[in-house]
């Protein structure tokens, strides 16, 4: 479980990161990464973030039912938690399960978010 100062919370937050960071798309997942330096140009951020980096999840209905959503989700937090001190202080990950994300092998999460995130330039 990732503790609540890790968490991304705010609709604005999750907006942010998918409409304005950096994505990168795997089988299973497409992960986006807004850095904390990028707030520092933004006009309608009045300063940049601080503290530690913060990550957030979306797994819509079309990966499965509540209860194979749910794993996917515990699984997906379980792998990011691991991986957060390999981001810079206060930038914000966004994890977007896919529907293969259902099927897939804790393994083949990892593999892919291995992959997104040293394609963001973020590798652990």
């Amino acid at each position: 479980m990732l503790p609540a100062d890790r968490r991304v919370k705010r609709g604005d937050e999750f907006a942010r990161a998918i409409r304005g960071g950096r994505r990168a798309g795997r089988a299973t997942l497409v992960a986006h990464l807004w850095p904390a330096d990028r707030d520092a140009v933004e006009s309608s951020v009045a300063e940049a973030r601080t503290g530690p980096a913060r990550a957030g999840f979306v797994v819509s209905k079309a990966v499965g039912t509540a209860v194979t959503r749910n794993r996917v989700k515990r699984r997906l937090r379980h792998l990011v938690a691991d991986r957060l001190g390999s981001l810079p202080d206060g930038a914000v990950l966004v994890v977007r399960a896919l529907p293969p994300a259902a099927g897939a092998a804790t393994s083949e999460l990892a593999r892919d978010l291995d992959s997104a995130l040293s394609r963001l330039g973020r590798s652990r």
